[in-house]
């Protein structure tokens, strides 16, 4: 499977990135290196591997998980204390996302 120029300055442009036409180039060389090394991965014979160990499961009562500790909260004038601008509670920061 190979990336088109085309689909890197699709996603570039979801992303709401602006690319030069030597990083479009150099992300295509990229993202094709990458699925060429996950089609090498998918030729492995994985048959006699057993499935990994999902992180999130139902645990019992011996699972080595900690115990919840509630810590204490920090307050809104302890947050804001050092914040540059700050305004009904809130930190202001200016806009950064256009289109």
């Amino acid at each position: 499977m190979k990336i088109t120029e085309q689909q890197v300055r699709y996603v570039a442009e979801l992303a709401n990135l602006r690319l030069t036409d030597e990083e479009a180039v150099r992300f295509q060389s990229d993202l094709n290196e990458i699925l060429e090394h996950m089609d090498k991965l998918n030729e492995l014979d994985t048959t006699e591997v057993e499935p990994m160990a999902q992180v999130l499961f139902e645990a019992g009562e011996t699972a080595t998980l900690r115990e919840d500790v509630e810590l204490p909260v920090l307050g809104p004038e302890v947050a804001l204390a050092n914040a540059p601008l700050a305004g009904a509670g809130c930190f202001k920061v200016p806009k950064v996302i256009e289109r």
